[in-house]
């Protein structure tokens, strides 16, 4: 019924420069992983990065985790080498899941980068996922979300860069996250209008995991599908937040179950226990078990 679920709980930024960082992501229980070469990576160490990256990526050893790169930017001059070192990865089958573009403010830019995949010979497997990180992309989330509907643009996956966004808005990262609200609900939005997925941004200080835990459950309250990290202390407070309570998921599976009774196939709206139920619910219940699966076989 439903599409196969990647669970994207937690997806941590490794620096590209460093190798022994790289090494231990292999073993770290993260969902996915962002392999930076861009801000994580100083202009001189850009090259050398490169070709590390590649080395660790052909050597593969990732498992489940979902391996994706950020590049450097379009407009700048390491962007076509590191798509072409991506490209020649994925088109051997080694492990790398997707491109992750900086500063995406319009479609077309997620069209043009397809095409050049296309072009270095990138199997159509090897996706695109955008950086929401300028006061214009989120004003044009909806359009790059939609892009989605495009193949040649190859988007899976919105990620919020929530620092550049206070950069560039002068908008303050407080506790709750009030002065970012509607950015991050509208970002959502897009995304599923788009029928992708959608991350949330960092949080910065790394040692204050209760303050992490609770953005990390308003976050999925919102609707986010998980968040990026920049520290492996935040994975199991991440993990927590994004997955479905047993509790939750045990009701879903009976609701399921009610629904899916022979003399209930005809019936749109079931009373149970004193509270009426839509097909809906069951359908949203279905997803939520999807996904609790899909976690319980990462192991």
């Amino acid at each position: 019924m439903f599409a196969p679920i990647r669970p994207r709980r937690s997806v941590l930024y490794m620096p590209g420069s460093n190798s022994r960082a790289l090494e231990k992501a292999r073993s770290l229980p993260c969902d996915g992983i962002i392999i930076d070469l861009e801000d994580a990576v100083a202009p001189e160490a850009k090259a050398s990065a490169r070709d590390q990256v590649a080395g660790v990526l052909a050597q593969g050893g990732f498992g489940r985790r979902e391996v994706v790169v950020r590049v450097n930017g379009t407009g700048t001059p390491w962007f076509d080498a590191d798509l072409a070192a991506i490209a020649q990865i994925a088109a051997v089958g080694a492990g790398v899941h997707a491109v992750l573009i900086p500063k995406v403010v319009d479609p077309e830019t997620l069209r043009v980068v397809g095409r050049q995949l296309e072009a270095l010979g990138a199997p159509s497997s090897l996706r695109l996922w955008a950086m929401i990180e300028t006061p214009l992309a989120v004003l044009r989330a909806l359009d790059i979300a939609l892009a989605a509907r495009d193949p040649v643009a190859r988007l899976a996956v919105l990620v919020l860069g929530t620092n550049d966004l206070a950069k560039e808005s002068g908008a303050q990262i407080l506790p709750g996250r009030a002065p970012m609200a509607s950015w991050l609900s509208h970002c959502v939005l897009a995304a599923r209008a788009g029928g992708i997925e959608v991350l949330d941004g960092v949080w910065n200080d790394f040692r204050d995991l209760d303050g992490f835990g609770r953005e990390c459950a308003a976050a999925a309250q919102m609707g986010f599908d998980g968040k990026t990290l920049i520290h492996p202390s935040q994975i199991a407070p991440c993990n927590e937040a994004f997955s479905p309570p047993e509790a939750e998921i045990a009701a879903a599976r009976a609701l399921i179950a009610v629904f899916d009774r022979p003399e209930n196939a005809a019936k749109g709206v079931l009373q149970i226990d004193g509270r009426m139920y839509e097909r809906m619910h069951a359908d949203i219940a279905r997803k939520r078990v999807a996904l609790a699966d899909a976690i319980a076989a990462r192991g």
